[in-house]
């Protein structure tokens, strides 16, 4: 007998849970809700506090600017030595097809040739003593001009390089030609004439 009670008693909280019943709850009105008495509802409309006025400067507080010392453009240091100019450039020619490699002396403002190149050097320089590394430099010209044939006129010159190039980097303002590439040995002065005494 208690085993069908507790049975159905069971059968019973199931039908009771798994129904859609609603439990009803007691509801507060809006009117039941206040604020606690020490809290108070934010103005609607606040009004911003007039800025405050700057004090007066009084003309003994002002001082003048202090006037700008006098620049004087310093003159450069006379230790600051210069490069030295040589009159000979000593430079290397490779023919990239023959693999011919040849080494000639190039006399400042004349022209020599090594087959289609016209090589001029405009200036050739040693570093000074006071820089970090000492190097060659040469600034020269460079233009491509094929001998001329017989019977035939013969053609213009042209310009393939033209700059400085750099004896210790040489890749770094290098000739660009198909065929021939040339750069810097060194610069040397030129030997002074031996005298004969008589």
């Amino acid at each position: 007998m208690a085993r069908a009670v507790s049975i159905g008693l069971i059968a019973f909280l199931t039908v009771l849970v798994g129904s859609d019943a609603v439990w009803a709850q007691p509801e507060s009105s809006p009117t039941e809700l206040s604020l606690p008495a020490t809290e108070e509802a934010p103005p609607e409309v606040v009004i911003a506090p007039p800025p405050m006025a700057a004090p007066p400067v009084k003309p003994s507080d002002v001082k003048p600017a202090t006037p700008p010392k006098d620049q004087v453009a310093l003159r450069p240091d006379d230790s600051t030595k210069r490069r030295t100019r040589q009159d000979i450039a000593i430079l290397q020619a490779l023919d990239k097809v023959t693999a011919e490699t040849v080494r000639f002396e190039a006399r400042v403002g004349q022209p020599v040739r090594y087959k289609t190149l016209v090589i001029t050097v405009r200036a050739c320089e040693q570093s000074a003593d006071d820089e970090p590394q000492s190097d060659s430099m040469v600034y020269l010209n460079v233009e491509s001009q094929p001998r001329a044939a017989p019977g035939k006129p013969t053609p213009a010159p042209r310009e393939v390089f033209r700059g400085w190039m750099y004896a210790s980097s040489p890749s770094l303002s290098a000739l660009e030609h198909p065929v021939y590439d040339a750069w810097l040995i060194t610069c040397r002065a030129s030997r002074p004439e031996s005298v004969v005494a008589r």
